[in-house]
């Protein structure tokens, strides 16, 4: 029992002792929490006082908005309130810091009240932003009902409906002009939405009442025709071919990349127009009412041919039944005039050659001066930094890893820049840099002269296996001259590339050269392959004249030895099989050129297959257990060569344009290659290449493509013009035969299907003495339009001198008034500081001028200064961005000797 109550004992004094510790904790609390219960209570009586002004203020509002209803509305009116209302409250709580900053050596207990009284008031104002946004919204609705029922057009007077349209009309402006305002995306957003809730609330109540139902279908019909439009651009965008392939490299590889794949589409499209004129205009006609097969000689394959006339063999260099097809131009009738439409068909074939050069130059022209037109002229040399620091960079580029790559191109641009501005100043070893240059050049003198040699000796050689015959030869001395060009134009420009390491150029002026090279090696290729060629036309030519002295002599000893004098008999009919027939030299052209394409589309697929796909499965799987990185060292992943892809498709399109006449299969070919290689290489680059080190933007490019398609139509159209002025064409073969030139057509058609008198004064018209004159007032207005362009170039350069120079004036000028005024501001210090010191020293008392004399030297201790918010015009403070703090000098007394 006694330990029984010894523990109850024990139980009640700890009960007790928990109680008066509690107790002394509740004292402590209600003690701390005092000033906050009395803070609480001021702030509730401020905001009553508040709510009563707001209240007043409404009221006071409210009468003002029912006087003006049509050119403000409530809404307007409550987002101003609650502007107003955080404006009051931002200057309340910059008083009370401003409060607390001149209470600063109170006690760490106030302090800690201060932070107490802080967050509460943080809470109070979410409270109370929350309120009023709910009672906003109410408000509102409310506001907005009313105004429907007040805006009606029955309570409008027409000054106020005037004015709420020149109210609409501005909204309407201001959203069609808001993105090209200097604002924050934020501010536009708010305006954009505003101004179309505004335009779309009141539209409506313009059109209700009588006479307004004209404006509602106006503005009916505008808003119906800007989405059609919208659609139909979408619907223009979702119709260009392959434009979403294109988009996706350029995201990846730049728009350098992209321009070489836009450049292609655009050939696509040129192909394809030449491509319907003559299928439409020449092969069809032809084909559909023309002689069909085997119903004269040049459409018949000969008797000793017919065995391997299907051949693969046979088929693949277009000979057999290839060659005496539409393909060619030998297969076509000299007839004037075919089928039930007396379709002119010899006319007809040469005003398609000579419609699809003019087109072609037509075209191109064309694109050039809109290229120009909307590149405009800039004149990158006069702020060569600023232009590289705002517009280097390619906004199109949407890969990590060729945004990586651009942004180290441009820091090496800057390099470069950098390194070009210190060393253009310097003339270290002049002497060895032209000779190293000279050498280069030499050296790639001896690769072009070496080229063409090896392509003459070649197509010489195949000559001669024709004349021997080219079934007792093998398939590479067949094709001995294709493949040999193809090989030339491959490996030629890496020989060239290693050439331009000798020369050191900037990389910008080496790839200038780079291109130049290839395209003197392309185009002296071509055109030594078509002096060749001329060479066998006129071999041909030789071999015409004695087969068509042989053909004369067979027919008539065919005709005397069969036929008597007197005979009635039927006349002899020979199989067009079994006779006899000229060489045709224009489908050996065609066929050449037919061939040379060929050839040329093979190599490019089996190099891309070879060059890039191989080589990329090589480093992909075989990087992990190779003995170096294959990725970062040899041989690597494969870039995109664009100005190779480039020169190599216009070199293309130059052999479309100069074997079309003589082969109208071929721009079929073209387009057939263009669709297959827009397909394929969009693959090879998306797996196998990788972005390149140095990303250029195209900005010129497409120009600089479009002049060197201008050059090449020009060279590739002047053997297509020798032959047709100057060569007669065969005697048994193609529209033109029995003719002794090609343009006779013309003549012959004016002659027999005009009046006379158009026939006179087209003779007067192509009369030497009237063309020579047209001709030369031609190249004097070409002559004057480029010496007034020269000096329209010299007064802008002068004009951006001139504005230049007024720049730096101007420069100059604000930095003299800067001095001026600094200086001004010093002076004024100074004499503040003076009469400052001269008052106190008149303030002071005998003592402390006597401490002062006995004063140590002190040392300077730095204390922060602060601006006020109410002092606009103080030093340092910029409007926009947040105050700095500015150290201030007091002299403190040296504790050392103290």
């Amino acid at each position: 029992r006694h330990r029984e109550k010894r523990r109850k004992d024990k139980k009640k004094r700890k009960n007790e002792q928990k109680k008066r510790v509690s107790g002394e904790e509740e004292r402590k609390k209600e003690l701390q929490d005092r000033p906050e219960r009395t803070e609480r209570g001021r702030r509730r009586r401020t905001k009553n006082d508040e709510e009563a002004k707001r209240g007043k203020r409404g009221e006071e509002e409210r009468a003002k908005t029912k006087s003006s209803k049509a050119a403000r509305t409530r809404k307007d009116i409550k987002n101003e309130k609650n502007r107003k209302i955080e404006q009051e409250e931002g200057e309340a709580g910059e008083r009370n810091a401003k409060g607390k900053k001149k209470h600063g050596s109170a006690n760490k207990d106030q302090k800690e009240e201060d932070a107490g009284k802080c967050a509460v008031k943080k809470k109070a104002q979410d409270v109370k932003k929350k309120k009023q946004q709910e009672t906003s919204e109410a408000g509102d609705q409310e506001e907005e009902g009313n105004e429907e029922k007040e805006l009606s057009p029955e309570s409008l007077s027409p000054e106020e409906l005037e004015k709420l349209k020149e109210a609409v009309d501005e909204r309407r402006k201001l959203i069609q002009s808001l993105r090209g305002k200097p604002w924050p995306m934020k501010k536009k957003l708010v305006t954009l939405r505003e101004s179309q809730e505004f335009v779309e609330k009141y539209e409506g109540a313009l059109g209700k009442g009588k006479g307004r139902k004209l404006y509602v279908y106006k503005v009916m019909m505008t808003k119906k025709w800007m989405k059609f439009q919208r659609d139909f651009e979408n619907f223009k965008t979702a119709c260009i071919p392959w434009e979403m392939k294109i988009k996706e490299i350029e995201s990846h590889f730049g728009s350098s990349v992209a321009s070489y794949f836009i450049f292609l589409r655009w050939m696509y499209g040129i192909n394809m127009i030449l491509f319907c004129l003559t299928f439409g205009l020449v092969m069809v006609p032809e084909a559909l009412m023309g002689r069909p097969y085997g119903s004269m000689p040049r459409k018949t394959v000969p008797r000793a041919e017919e065995a391997s006339a299907m051949d693969f063999a046979v088929l693949w260099d277009f000979g057999g039944y290839a060659q005496y097809s539409v393909l060619f131009y030998g297969y076509y009738n000299n007839q004037r005039a075919i089928g039930w439409l007396k379709f002119r068909m010899p006319l007809s074939y040469f005003l398609v050659g000579v419609g699809t050069v003019a087109y072609s130059y037509m075209v191109v022209i064309r694109t050039m001066a809109r290229n120009a037109n909307e590149s405009g002229v800039g004149d990158d040399n006069s702020f060569n930094f600023s232009w590289k620091m705002f517009t280097s960079w390619d906004y199109l580029i949407g890969n990590p890893e060729t945004a990586d790559n651009k942004f180290a191109s441009i820091t090496t641009s800057f390099k470069e820049a950098i390194l070009e501005e210190q060393e253009s100043r310097k003339d270290d070893n002049i002497h060895l840099t032209r000779f190293l240059r000279v050498l280069a050049n030499f050296l790639v003198l001896c690769c072009l002269a070496g080229s063409g040699y090896l392509i003459y000796f070649v197509v010489r050689r195949s000559q001669k296996f024709a004349i021997d015959g080219l079934e007792n030869h093998t398939w590479w001395e067949r094709n001995e001259v294709n493949m040999v060009m193809s090989l030339l134009g491959m490996f030629c420009p890496m020989l060239f590339d290693v050439i331009s390491t000798l020369e050191n150029y900037h990389p910008r002026v080496a790839l200038q050269w780079q291109l130049g090279r290839i395209f003197a090696l392309f185009l002296g290729n071509l055109y030594t392959f078509i002096i060749a060629l001329m060479d066998e036309i006129n071999l041909k030519r030789d071999e015409e004249k004695i087969i068509k002295f042989n053909i004369t002599m067979w027919e008539t000893s065919l005709h005397n030895g069969t036929v008597s004098e007197n005979s009635t008999a039927p006349p002899i009919t020979i199989n067009p099989a079994d006779m006899p027939r000229g060489p045709c030299w224009e489908t050996m052209v065609g066929q050449e050129f037919v061939r040379l394409i060929i050839s040329d589309t093979m190599t490019t697929y089996i190099t891309l297959l070879i060059g890039d796909f191989l080589r990329a499965v090589l480093v992909r799987f075989l990087n992990s257990c190779w003995c170096w990185d294959l990725e970062a060292g040899f041989p690597s992943y494969s870039e995109f060569d664009v100005s190779g892809n480039v020169l190599g498709l216009i070199f293309n399109q130059g052999m479309i344009w100069m074997g079309a006449f003589y082969a109208p299969c071929l721009p079929a070919l073209n387009v057939l290659r263009l669709h297959v290689s827009m397909y394929l290489q969009c693959w090879a680059v998306m797996c196998c290449n990788v972005p390149q080190e140095r990303v250029f933007k195209a900005s010129g490019s497409n120009n600089f493509y479009m002049a060197m398609l201008l050059v090449i139509l020009f060279l590739s159209t002047l053997p297509a013009i020798y032959t047709i002025v100057t060569i007669p064409p065969s005697f048994d073969c193609g529209p033109f035969s029995g003719k002794n030139r090609m343009f006779d057509v013309i003549q012959e058609t004016l002659e027999s299907d005009f009046p006379a008198w158009f026939s006179k004064v087209f003779s007067y018209a192509s009369n030497p003495g009237l063309v020579l004159p047209f001709i030369l007032l031609m190249v004097l207005a070409i002559y004057y339009l480029q010496s007034t362009s020269k000096s329209y170039k010299e007064a802008n350069v002068e004009l951006k001198k001139k504005l230049q120079t007024q720049n730096e004036e101007n420069k100059k000028k604000n930095k003299r008034a800067a001095l001026k005024a600094q200086l001004e501001l010093e002076e004024a210090r100074k004499a503040a500081s003076q009469t400052t010191e001269q008052q106190k020293d008149n303030n002071a008392s005998p003592q402390d001028l006597d401490d002062k004399k006995h004063q140590l030297p002190a040392t300077r201790v730095h204390v922060p200064r602060t601006y006020h918010h109410d002092i606009q015009g103080a030093p340092g403070y910029l409007p926009g961005f947040p105050r700095q703090t500015e150290p201030r000098m007091y002299q403190v007394p040296s504790p050392q000797r103290h």
